[in-house]
């Protein structure tokens, strides 16, 4: 540790990002190592406030510059993630693939490939990557989700998305995106209560997500058809 950025490193661990993030962003240095730290820890303050243009511009100055293999690991796959979080899934693509071309194998990183695929409209791959991270990490909640998710969405297998999800469901019970895919589960499996129960809890918890607006509105209107 840099004695120099002690008390930062200190306010950041303690989550206090603000004064974290003042203490980093006043600090003048000219040695290098120095630097890339500090924009180590500013990316990670700005994508801790989800601040991700801000965070983009630091943590890929640590990637370009850092010699430090396992900060560039993690600067890496937080730019995979506010990559695929805000829409620009080809540049989260380019990360996941350096990683594994590193050979950083590990369940974020089949995850974060099978939800890049998913949003691609390539399902195989994605079943492909959720069932390599399920082989690396069983217990996966993640994993276990996404992996149900798609296998009901695309009707290929129920029954297994089913005890997929209800593994997910009982390590985060009030997940809302686990409740959602619970609910449509059960509506794909024609259990019109169940899958009513699962996404009324669902929206209770997230009622402006469209995903689970979309599946409300799904799963409500079939019954009052019926």
């Amino acid at each position: 540790m840099y004695s120099e950025l002690k008390d930062g490193i200190d306010l950041y661990n303690k989550k206090d990002y603000q004064e974290a993030l003042v203490f980093f962003l006043s600090v003048s240095t000219e040695d290098s190592l120095i630097k890339i730290e500090i924009n180590y820890y500013i990316g990670l303050i700005y994508s801790r406030l989800s601040e991700y243009e801000q965070a983009l511009e630091y943590l890929e100055q640590v990637v370009t510059s850092s010699k430090d293999i396992a900060k560039v690991y993690q600067c890496r796959l937080i730019l995979a993630f506010i990559y695929a979080n805000t829409g620009r899934t080809r540049l989260a693509e380019f990360e996941l693939s350096k990683l594994l071309e590193a050979g950083y194998e590990s369940v974020q990183v089949f995850s974060s490939l099978a939800y890049v695929y998913y949003e691609h409209k390539e399902t195989e791959k994605a079943i492909d990557y959720y069932e390599k991270a399920l082989k690396a990490s069983p217990e996966n909640s993640t994993a276990l989700n996404g992996l149900a998710y798609i296998l009901a969405e695309t009707g290929k297998d129920l029954t297994r998305s089913l005890l997929l999800c209800k593994k997910a469901v009982e390590k985060q019970p009030e997940n809302p995106a686990y409740l959602d895919s619970m609910a449509l589960i059960y509506h794909k499996m024609d259990l019109s209560a169940e899958a009513e129960d699962y996404i009324s809890r669902a929206k209770e918890k997230l009622p402006d997500n469209k995903i689970i607006l979309k599946h409300f509105e799904l799963i409500t209107s079939d019954k009052r058809e019926a």
